[in-house]
């Protein structure tokens, strides 16, 4: 770690992940599963298949097993966000916080990204109770990111901290998913998201001044014209019901190499100048996608599948989650986040390792 200076630009200072309680082994998610929807899901046991091929063995809950065998609507999904979400953006910035060497009244910026509840007071807000923020932290609450929250999320933190020079911006995403399962609706997107996600929450420290961990560069997005139907969120009295097409790792494989070739010279990087992606890994076959759009070998995104592995596909958390992974590394040269997101859209972020 270089020693604390002033930056020329935003720096990442600290960086944490945190997951809620709630363990859920993929073969016991499985078994719950059949006991919820074999009955009625006709197709449910053709596709018990994708629980042992999602390369998931354990994810997380802010509920337990029982909340998933109990009739929900929005007004208890709603609640459960609040509680569950609440404590694990508590415990990220915590965390986070304690890796930069900073305290929570110190903070001049919080930046949060969250797509799987509604809270109004928001979730900083609703920190503020327990963390001891300033009563003048300013306060960005982003909606809507999906799976792309964490590196869009990221990018906007790191402007704002480029900014306003020396400031301390602290950028937290939390995501719910397990929490939007449907047992009505028996669509198979609704039993993909069953077998895929689980929840999680993460928090990165970044200013243009301190001891840091790597330098970000200016992120870039592309956003593919007619794809809103790709991914996100229906929205009925319920709550929320997942939208995940089919077609995601073949879109990924024909559309994603030149997304990332663009956003590159916009940054005024060639694709050699990478010493290696930080992707988010929606899933077993999304990585093989991206590996195989970019020409990688195959298997190189090695830290993405074992966070797959351990924790599920989190939604916006989940780069991070990798990202921590890579740090432990001890990494050196230019890199670069990628995930992809409702709209349908690529982020991108780069971040430079020195010695």
């Amino acid at each position: 770690m270089n020693a604390r200076m002033n930056l020329a630009g935003p720096h990442l200072l600290g960086l944490a992940t945190h997951v809620p309680p709630y363990e859920l082994p993929q073969d016991m998610v499985k078994v719950v599963a059949k006991r919820v929807l074999g009955e009625r899901y006709p197709d449910f046991v053709r596709l018990t298949k994708s629980f042992e091929n999602a390369g998931i063995n354990s994810r997380y809950s802010a509920v337990p097993f029982e909340w998933f065998e109990q009739p929900q609507d929005w007004p208890s999904r709603t609640a459960a966000y609040l509680k569950g979400a609440t404590e694990m953006f508590i415990g990220a910035a915590s965390k986070a916080l304690v890796s930069a060497g900073w305290t929570a009244d110190q903070v001049d910026c919080i930046v949060t990204a969250t797509s799987t509840g509604i809270a109004t007071p928001t979730l900083d807000a609703r920190a503020m109770m327990t963390m001891p923020f300033r009563a003048d932290v300013h306060r960005v609450p982003v909606f809507g990111l999906g799976c792309a929250g964490g590196v869009s999320g990221l990018s906007i933190a790191a402007r704002l901290a480029s900014a306003s020079p020396g400031s301390k911006v602290l950028f937290v995403c939390v995501e719910a998913c397990t929490l939007s399962f449907r047992d009505d609706r028996l669509q198979k997107a609704d039993i993909i998201a069953t077998v895929l996600f689980g929840d999680g929450a993460a928090a990165a420290c970044i200013s243009t001044e301190g001891a840091s961990l790597g330098e970000f560069g200016q992120g870039e997005e592309h956003t593919w014209p007619d794809t809103l139907s790709i991914m996100g969120w229906d929205v009925d009295k319920a709550g929320f019901g997942v939208v995940f097409d089919r077609s995601i790792p073949e879109f990924v494989k024909q559309h994603f190499a030149d997304a990332v070739q663009g956003g590159l010279g916009r940054m005024g990087l060639e694709p050699e100048d990478l010493n290696r992606m930080i992707c988010h890994p929606g899933g077993a076959k999304v990585v093989d996608a991206i590996e195989d759009a970019l020409h990688l070998e195959q298997g190189v995104l090695d830290h993405e599948r074992g966070v797959l592995l351990d924790y599920g596909n989190m939604s916006a958390p989940t780069v991070l989650f990798v990202l921590q992974r890579v740090l432990a590394d001890a990494p050196h040269g230019q890199m670069m986040l990628a995930a992809l997101g409702p709209g349908f859209t690529a982020s991108l972020l780069p971040i430079r390792f020195t010695a």
